[in-house]
Protein backbone atom coordinates (compact mmCIF):
# COMPACT_ATOMS: atom_id res chain seq x y z
CA UNK A 1 0.00 0.00 0.00
CA UNK A 2 1.55 3.23 -1.06
CA UNK A 3 1.75 6.08 1.51
CA UNK A 4 0.32 9.78 0.82
CA UNK A 5 2.60 12.44 0.67
CA UNK A 6 2.94 14.14 3.79
CA UNK A 7 3.09 17.96 2.99
CA UNK A 8 5.84 20.20 4.31
CA UNK A 9 6.06 23.64 5.13
CA UNK A 10 7.29 24.85 1.92
CA UNK A 11 3.87 23.76 0.49
CA UNK A 12 1.29 25.04 3.43
CA UNK A 13 2.89 27.99 4.36
CA UNK A 14 1.81 31.34 3.36
CA UNK A 15 3.87 33.34 1.22
CA UNK A 16 2.30 36.89 1.24
CA UNK A 17 2.89 37.98 4.30
CA UNK A 18 2.55 41.28 6.14
CA UNK A 19 6.09 42.11 7.96
CA UNK A 20 7.18 45.01 10.10
CA UNK A 21 10.44 47.13 10.23
CA UNK A 22 12.28 47.39 13.51
CA UNK A 23 11.90 51.27 12.90
CA UNK A 24 8.17 51.41 12.54
CA UNK A 25 5.86 53.16 15.33
CA UNK A 26 4.30 50.73 18.11
CA UNK A 27 0.95 52.13 17.24
CA UNK A 28 1.05 51.84 13.64
CA UNK A 29 2.39 48.55 13.94
CA UNK A 30 -0.95 47.38 15.90
CA UNK A 31 -2.50 49.61 13.36
CA UNK A 32 -1.51 47.37 10.48
CA UNK A 33 -2.41 43.88 12.24
CA UNK A 34 -6.05 45.42 13.19
CA UNK A 35 -6.21 46.30 9.34
CA UNK A 36 -5.57 43.20 8.10
CA UNK A 37 -7.01 40.92 11.29
CA UNK A 38 -4.05 39.31 12.30
CA UNK A 39 -2.71 38.22 15.55
CA UNK A 40 1.10 39.35 14.85
CA UNK A 41 3.67 39.72 12.01
CA UNK A 42 7.18 38.87 11.37
CA UNK A 43 9.78 41.64 11.63
CA UNK A 44 12.32 42.02 8.94
CA UNK A 45 15.47 43.83 7.81
CA UNK A 46 15.84 45.43 4.69
CA UNK A 47 17.47 42.37 3.23
CA UNK A 48 14.24 40.07 4.50
CA UNK A 49 16.15 38.40 7.26
CA UNK A 50 14.04 37.61 10.06
CA UNK A 51 14.46 40.04 13.30
CA UNK A 52 11.55 39.03 15.65
CA UNK A 53 7.73 38.73 16.15
CA UNK A 54 5.51 41.03 17.13
CA UNK A 55 2.16 40.44 18.47
CA UNK A 56 -0.99 41.76 19.59
CA UNK A 57 0.58 40.60 23.41
CA UNK A 58 3.39 42.44 22.46
CA UNK A 59 1.28 45.71 21.91
CA UNK A 60 -1.14 45.15 24.68
CA UNK A 61 2.29 44.50 26.94
CA UNK A 62 3.41 48.25 25.76
CA UNK A 63 -0.52 49.44 26.61
CA UNK A 64 -0.41 48.04 29.75
CA UNK A 65 2.98 49.50 31.11
CA UNK A 66 2.39 53.14 29.86
CA UNK A 67 -0.07 53.71 32.59
CA UNK A 68 2.91 54.28 34.32
CA UNK A 69 4.71 56.09 32.41
CA UNK A 70 1.83 58.62 31.39
CA UNK A 71 3.55 61.89 32.88
CA UNK A 72 6.91 61.00 31.49
CA UNK A 73 5.96 59.46 28.46
CA UNK A 74 6.76 61.89 25.55
CA UNK A 75 9.26 59.06 23.80
CA UNK A 76 7.76 56.81 20.95
CA UNK A 77 8.09 53.06 21.05
CA UNK A 78 9.29 51.20 18.15
CA UNK A 79 8.32 48.04 16.91
CA UNK A 80 12.40 47.16 17.64
CA UNK A 81 12.02 47.43 20.87
CA UNK A 82 8.76 45.28 22.14
CA UNK A 83 8.99 42.46 19.33
CA UNK A 84 9.86 39.18 20.62
CA UNK A 85 13.56 38.48 19.60
CA UNK A 86 13.09 34.51 20.95
CA UNK A 87 11.52 33.22 17.57
CA UNK A 88 10.93 29.38 17.23
CA UNK A 89 11.46 28.82 13.26
CA UNK A 90 10.95 25.88 11.14
CA UNK A 91 12.31 24.78 7.55
CA UNK A 92 11.06 24.58 4.37
CA UNK A 93 10.80 20.86 4.71
CA UNK A 94 9.30 20.29 7.83
CA UNK A 95 6.38 17.44 7.29
CA UNK A 96 3.05 18.25 8.57
CA UNK A 97 2.49 16.10 11.49
CA UNK A 98 6.10 17.80 13.26
CA UNK A 99 4.56 21.12 12.43
CA UNK A 100 1.23 19.97 14.21
CA UNK A 101 3.38 18.26 17.36
CA UNK A 102 5.60 21.92 17.30
CA UNK A 103 2.21 23.74 17.42
CA UNK A 104 0.67 21.38 19.94
CA UNK A 105 3.53 21.53 22.21
CA UNK A 106 4.83 24.95 21.70
CA UNK A 107 1.23 26.43 22.19
CA UNK A 108 2.29 29.54 19.47
CA UNK A 109 0.07 30.56 16.94
CA UNK A 110 2.74 30.68 13.74
CA UNK A 111 5.96 29.56 12.55
CA UNK A 112 8.46 31.81 10.42
CA UNK A 113 9.87 30.01 7.77
CA UNK A 114 13.34 30.42 7.02
CA UNK A 115 15.28 29.25 4.49
CA UNK A 116 19.76 30.09 3.30
CA UNK A 117 18.69 32.68 6.29
CA UNK A 118 15.58 34.66 4.98
CA UNK A 119 11.95 34.48 5.76
CA UNK A 120 9.81 32.70 2.84
CA UNK A 121 7.06 32.32 4.31
CA UNK A 122 4.75 31.48 7.39
CA UNK A 123 2.91 28.14 8.85
CA UNK A 124 0.05 29.23 10.98
CA UNK A 125 -2.35 26.86 13.06
CA UNK A 126 -4.81 27.12 10.23
CA UNK A 127 -2.76 26.73 7.85
CA UNK A 128 -1.51 23.50 9.36
CA UNK A 129 -5.14 22.33 10.17
CA UNK A 130 -6.43 23.11 6.62
CA UNK A 131 -3.56 20.97 5.43
CA UNK A 132 -4.30 18.43 7.74
CA UNK A 133 -8.21 17.68 6.73
CA UNK A 134 -7.11 17.95 3.41
CA UNK A 135 -4.80 14.83 4.16
CA UNK A 136 -7.63 12.73 6.05
CA UNK A 137 -9.81 13.44 2.83
CA UNK A 138 -7.30 11.94 0.67
CA UNK A 139 -6.52 9.01 3.04
CA UNK A 140 -10.44 8.51 4.06
CA UNK A 141 -11.24 6.97 0.57
CA UNK A 142 -7.89 5.04 0.50
CA UNK A 143 -7.85 3.16 4.20
CA UNK A 144 -4.47 5.05 4.62
CA UNK A 145 -3.30 5.65 8.09
CA UNK A 146 -1.39 8.23 8.70
CA UNK A 147 2.28 8.09 7.62
CA UNK A 148 3.65 8.87 10.97
CA UNK A 149 1.69 5.94 13.34
CA UNK A 150 2.28 2.69 13.52
CA UNK A 151 -0.90 1.06 12.17
CA UNK A 152 -4.15 1.02 14.51
CA UNK A 153 -2.98 3.78 16.59
CA UNK A 154 -5.01 6.65 16.35
CA UNK A 155 -2.77 9.77 16.31
CA UNK A 156 -5.97 12.19 17.82
CA UNK A 157 -7.11 9.40 20.61
CA UNK A 158 -3.70 8.28 21.77
CA UNK A 159 -1.58 11.73 21.86
CA UNK A 160 -0.74 13.17 25.33
CA UNK A 161 -2.27 15.23 26.92
CA UNK A 162 -1.52 18.70 28.67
Amino acid sequence: MEMPHVPTAREMMTRKLVTLRPDLPAVDAATVLLKHGISGAPVVDEDGHLLGLLSEYDCLRAVASADYEMDSHDSIEFVGELMSTDCVTIGPEMGLFAIAHEFVVRRMRRFPVIEDGKLIGQVSRRDALRTAVNLRKQMSGAHHHYPDYPEGRDPIRNYPSR
